[in-house]
């Protein structure tokens, strides 16, 4: 039983780091869950103030994936065709097969949402797209720098009782 819950642990950590890029998928919570199925395991005594804590931070950087790139696109004079360009772009840029697309993608969406439905002209488009940019790229970063240390906290967790499991 305690290998079911390792694996499945840590299947879920991998689909939070693919998560925490993909924005499809909410990859802080889906890794919080690979945190609460190790705790699971039978011959893991459960730390509930960790999970509490994880599951707090997990939650508001959720949350803050969606303030975040808003904010961005707000400071620099975006509108909401900016961030849905943006989001656009970037599975675009995830299944076209062009170098870089997951970073072009967002850009290249977010300035022709803010050219094609916002109807600004080129230089405010151009510095919205950036702001959008930037949030999103923000957005990002925190959420797989969150995923990245959440599987470091469970291998450190899976190290502590090895002697349980191989």
């Amino acid at each position: 039983m305690d290998l079911f819950f390792l694996i499945l642990g840590f299947l879920l950590m991998l689909l939070g780091i693919v998560g925490s890029i993909l924005p499809v998928l909410p990859g802080t919570p889906i890794s919080w869950l690979g945190l609460l199925m190790l705790y699971l395991a039978p011959s893991i005594k459960p730390d509930w103030w960790f999970l509490g804590i994880t599951l707090v931070i997990a939650v508001f950087i959720y949350v803050m994936d969606y303030i975040v790139p808003a904010i961005g696109t707000k400071k620099f004079g975006g509108s909401k065709a900016g961030i849905w360009g943006a989001v656009l772009g970037l599975i675009i840029g995830l299944l076209a097969p062009i170098p870089f697309g997951i970073i072009i993608g967002p850009f290249i969406g977010a300035l022709m949402g803010e050219l094609l439905v916002a109807k600004k002209d080129g230089s405010q488009a151009f510095k919205a797209a950036f702001g959008s940019f930037i949030g999103f790229l923000a957005s990002t970063f925190m959420k797989l720098m969150a995923t990245l240390i959440y599987l470091i906290l469970f291998i450190i967790k899976v190290w502590e009782y090895k002697d349980v499991w191989f």
